[in-house]
């Protein structure tokens, strides 16, 4: 069975002009191939830098490879084509306070993907909302609420929400869970992993609290200076890391892996 993602020596570098005379290369991320399977989450760590943020903008097509490809159950998806991207990869980041609109309503935020990139009429893309809602733990008349009206975990639901409503096979969260306290941060992962095995989603989860790895991932992926340096079962990799940059990660963060 083939994998749901595939990635073949995806890169990027940028050219900087130092001068009108010369200009220089920075290579942000160097080819890397991975695979990720439906109902699996890979963790992608490292430090600040490490090419995290690149790898993940390159996946949702916010920005283009320099070099290699990218395969969705055995289809390329072209880099130009951003609605095709936007069907089937999607993002939670951090912070929702940034990433929801302050003046439109939750129905409104739910509704704009769905008219941009479906033939669902205004009836059919209120049912759907509604459903959305209630399988992120949300009730029915939140969608009439602005965001403002909600706290930090009901925010991070809605984000969510906004995410699967086109019904996705990839969620990429970019710090997610970073942000929330030990509680909510506990059922937004057991939310996320009951929706993972429903809808089979495949997730890619950047974080820099190992705990959180350890706790949801199945595969880790090790980022430094934008080389992958080291990938492998979670668990295995945590337990006996090979490349001197894990092991240095893991011991910088060995309190928050004996607490979490």
């Amino acid at each position: 069975m083939s994998s749901l993602l595939q990635v073949y020596d995806l890169s990027k570098s940028y050219h900087v002009s130092q001068n009108i005379f010369s200009r220089k290369t920075i290579v942000a991320l160097e080819p890397v191939s991975f695979s990720l399977e439906a109902h699996q989450t890979l963790a992608i760590v490292g430090e600040i830098g490490s090419g995290k943020s690149t790898l993940a903008k390159l996946l949702v097509g916010a920005e283009t490879p320099s070099s290699g490809k990218i395969k969705l159950n055995g289809q390329t998806l072209q880099p130009g084509n951003f609605k095709q991207r936007c069907q089937h990869i999607r993002m939670i980041f951090q912070d929702s306070a940034t990433t929801l609109n302050p003046s439109l309503t939750i129905r409104q935020l739910l509704d704009e993907p769905l008219y941009l990139n479906t033939d669902l009429n205004e009836t059919e893309r209120s049912e759907l909302i509604t459903a959305t809602l209630k399988k992120v733990g949300l009730l029915a008349e939140h969608m009439n609420f602005y965001p403002h009206m909600f706290s930090g975990g009901q925010k991070q639901r809605i984000s969510l929400a906004r995410a699967i409503i086109l019904q996705p096979q990839i969620i990429i969260l970019d710090e997610a869970l970073a942000a929330l306290d030990p509680s909510l941060r506990s059922q937004m992962i057991n939310l996320l992993l009951d929706l993972q095995q429903q809808m089979g989603l495949g997730f890619i989860l950047i974080s820099h609290n190992l705990g959180i790895v350890r706790h949801f991932s199945d595969t880790m992926m090790v980022l430094c200076n934008g080389q992958m340096v080291e990938m492998g079962n979670t668990h295995e990799l945590l337990k006996a890391p090979k490349h001197k940059y894990t092991k240095k990660l893991i011991m910088s963060q060995r309190f928050q892996l004996a607490n979490k």
